[in-house]
């Protein structure tokens, strides 16, 4: 009981065919769904110009702007001032801003700006957020500098226009980079934060890309109708959507939808290999990403502003998702349908070839089992690439993944899930046959869609749809009694669906999750592999032919041959130069104490750069509690530097009280206490005062840890509640942005740029305390 579904004469022509419109469906679905081409200063008033935005990110955007730095109050004194002369009623909210995570609690000296353009009858409120901080690394050109500028052309085309009904808020958040600190602080103490409303934020991973919608908040079915409408060109599907609910990652959007607010959120991510670095600059910036982000914010501003806000509401999600250049939406209440109704197609399918003895039940469940194999080997050639590619190129790891040019070494992640779904399918074909091996394969796409209809709805359409169209389409190739090329036009309805939805995905989790994780994207081009082994088998004779040893070698060979190819064309077009920075990472330790001072690193492969200031592995020189993870050291000379003090203010059994200052010149603290802390209140004087509670501890350092980011001078006070108190070490790091204060620091050359690691590039001054419940700090 083996035997094909139905054959062709004129194998190889017919596969051809079949491969070339699998290959014109991916190439056309990655056209459509690209960025927009940029509008120059001239263009009409009313439209959005990357050209007119790009004017206001060079006024702000051209130097790093971390919280509570010089250029950060530069970018607020210049955003703020274009909002008041666009005609917007502005402030500046400063507060304290907080946030948690293992062992870890955040504060930060935050400056909201705040302005609002009123409605004329509104039925609520749009907030549209950015934040205009950068990471201490780099300038922050497309994070979240972009958002900003194209938040002020945005007011300019608006105001250009008639008046909208509902209120517009214009959120430029501060400290979002140190934990959505100004979000926080927003939804927490501003009377618009906690009035709730509609909300639309921007965001980037990347410097490149369409601006793709990829998170919403729940129950989003009329807000992907408003964006779908609205937008001319809506990029981002409902699988993001799901997937990133189920990250640890955040952005300003999830402090706001926390508390209250429903809304969309925007990002691109394509060559990330410049985030958080000095890459991330306005040189390297595509300017039709900014008008994408820029034209949508515009298009959701005219239609949400005009909208009945109350009618928004919605009682479920919606899938959506680009095919053929077209948005498809519908409701989530037919997702579980689809997924049942696809179950019932691929077992309909079984039960037809079963009828026709194409297939029997013991090979069908073999079938079904061993499917997991090309799936598990793409994984572990994926991943066993990327182990290669940082044995080979130590500095990759550094980069997490995200290379400069990885497009060859996705190449041969392809090819190598290629070979394993492959070699699975041809070494058991003849065993099992080919309509058991593809009724498995349908079997596992279809259990897929099931899956995500439980856990994530909106990512169940990726495989019910392909295995859906695959079972209909084989049932009705089998059942028609048509001519040959219509049964075989019949039969591609799923893997054209396929190379339509999963290409895409594969690439979407490449740009963002990085080769580091790349079997992920190996995983789902080896589900595309199954999906389309009908067309893998319009090029094969019938089972009962053996095949010749040549064959049988070439496949095997040619996988081998092509990958290895792809791989050294990776290496040789990644390599790094000023265009493609390789990363490092240096900070200078002083103990202020013993006055000693040493250079850290934690590269483990340092450039001949790092090398200069580090050589071997010595944490007993540095000061204690102050090392996470391993890191290289070197002697450096002593600066004149006052450093941090913490001075004693109460101490019981489970409560620490400190007043702590920075020293002059420093921008942020760190504390790290030998013992757990379950809760941290800071108090910055007229900027108020904030508690998180603290569960869990820090890894590869002391169990604790307390920042304060853009301290005031006069510094901050912070009570601390820890279960075991009586006795405590304490260190405190005061930290200054930069390397330059020391003497005989030289620059990193052209090739080379600061590491995305948060104590990089930074005077680290400590000093230590061992504090008793009666005894008083020194």
């Amino acid at each position: 009981m083996i035997g094909k579904m139905f054959d062709v004469p004129r194998r190889l022509p017919a596969g051809m065919a079949a491969l070339f419109t699998l290959a014109v469906v991916i190439v056309f679905s990655a056209m459509t769904g690209s960025t927009m081409q940029p509008l120059p200063a001239s263009a009409p008033g009313g439209q959005f110009s990357a050209a007119r935005a790009l004017v206001h990110l060079k006024e702000f955007a051209a130097e790093p702007r971390p919280v509570g730095s010089r250029a950060s109050h530069r970018a607020r004194d210049y955003l703020a001032g274009q909002l008041r002369a666009a005609g917007l009623r502005v402030e500046i909210q400063r507060s304290v801003g907080a946030r948690s995570a293992a062992g870890l609690a955040t504060f930060g000296q935050v400056d909201n700006i705040v302005g609002r353009l009123p409605g004329t009858d509104p039925t609520g409120t749009v907030l549209i957020a950015a934040h205009y901080d950068s990471a201490a690394m780099g300038p922050g050109a497309s994070d979240d500098g972009a958002a900003v500028a194209a938040m002020i052309e945005t007011v300019r085309a608006l105001r250009a226009g008639a008046g909208l009904r509902n209120d517009i808020v214009l959120l430029m958040s501060d400290g979002e980079e140190d934990g959505v600190l100004g979000a926080e602080a927003f939804v927490r103490q501003h009377p618009l934060g906690r009035k709730g409303g509609v909300l639309l934020n921007w965001e980037a991973r990347g410097v490149s890309g369409p601006s793709l919608m990829f998170e919403t908040s729940r129950n989003n079915a009329r807000l992907v109708e408003t964006f779908v409408n609205a937008v001319p060109a809506p990029r981002g599907d409902s699988s993001m959507v799901e997937l990133y609910r189920l990250l640890p990652n955040n952005t300003d959007f999830t402090p706001l939808t926390k508390a209250g607010f429903t809304g969309m959120n925007f990002a691109y991510i394509e060559r990330s290999s410049l985030y958080h670095t000095a890459g991330d600059s306005i040189a390297n910036l595509d300017h039709g990403s900014l008008q994408h982000h820029g034209t949508n914010m515009l298009a959701l501003a005219r239609s949400l502003g005009d909208a009945d806000l109350q009618t928004l509401s919605s009682g479920h999600d919606v899938t959506y998702f680009r095919a053929l250049g077209s948005m498809i939406t519908y409701s989530g209440l037919l997702v579980w349908p689809l997924a049942g109704l696809t179950v019932l197609a691929v077992a309909g399918l079984a039960l037809l070839a079963r009828v026709r003895r194409l297939l029997s039940l013991p090979r069908l469940l073999w079938a079904v089992v061993s499917a997991v194999v090309p799936l598990v080997v793409s994984v572990v050639l994926a991943q066993g690439l990327w182990e290669l590619l940082v044995a080979w190129r130590p500095a990759y790891d550094l980069m997490g993944g995200l290379l400069h040019s990885p497009r060859p070494f996705q190449a041969a992640i392809a090819v190598l899930s290629a070979l394993a779904v492959l070699g699975w399918y041809l070494t058991l074909r003849r065993r099992l046959g080919p309509a058991a091996l593809s009724v498995g394969a349908l079997a596992w796409l279809a259990g897929l869609g099931v899956l995500c209809a439980r856990v994530a709805p909106g990512a169940s359409f990726l495989f019910a749809l392909p295995a859906l169209l695959c079972a209909l389409g084989w049932l009705a190739a089998v059942l028609l009694p048509a001519l040959a090329w219509v049964r075989l036009a019949v039969a591609m309805l799923g893997p054209v669906m396929a190379a339509t939805l999963l290409p895409s995905l594969a690439g979407n989790v490449f740009d963002g999750m990085g080769l580091a994780l790349g079997g992920v994207g190996a995983l789902v081009l080896a589900l595309l592999g199954l999906s389309v082994l009908p067309v893998v088998e319009v090029f094969l004779p019938d089972t009962g032919i053996a095949p010749s040893r040549v064959a049988v070698c070439a496949v095997p060979l040619t996988a081998v041959v092509l990958s290895s190819g792809l791989v050294g064309v990776g290496l040789w077009v990644d390599t790094f130069d000023a265009g493609q920075p390789r990363r490092t990472h240096l900070a200078y330790v002083m103990d202020a104490d013993a006055r000693t001072a040493h250079w850290v690193s934690a590269d483990t492969d340092p450039a001949q750069w790092t090398r200069r200031y580090v050589s071997g592995y010595d944490p007993a020189a540095l000061p204690e509690g102050y090392a996470r993870g391993r890191l290289r050291t070197g002697p450096a000379p002593v600066i004149a530097a006052g450093g941090p003090r913490a001075a004693v203010l109460a101490h019981t059994r489970d409560t620490l009280e400190l007043h702590v200052t920075a020293g002059k010149g420093a921008r942020s603290v760190m504390l790290r206490l030998d013992r757990p802390v379950t809760q941290v209140t800071a108090a910055a004087g007229r900027f108020g005062s904030v508690s998180v509670p603290v569960t869990g501890t820090r890894v590869g350092t002391w169990p604790a840890e307390i920042r304060f980011r853009g301290i005031p001078s006069r510094g901050v006070r912070l009570t601390v509640r820890m279960p075991d108190a009586e006795r405590v070490r304490l260190t405190v790091v005061s930290e200054t942005d930069g390397l330059s204060v020391v003497p005989g620091f030289v620059p990193r050359p052209s090739g080379l740029v600061a590491a995305t690691r948060e104590d990089g590039d930074l005077v680290a001054v400590t000093r230590g305390y061992t504090l008793t419940s009666d005894s008083p700090a020194p």
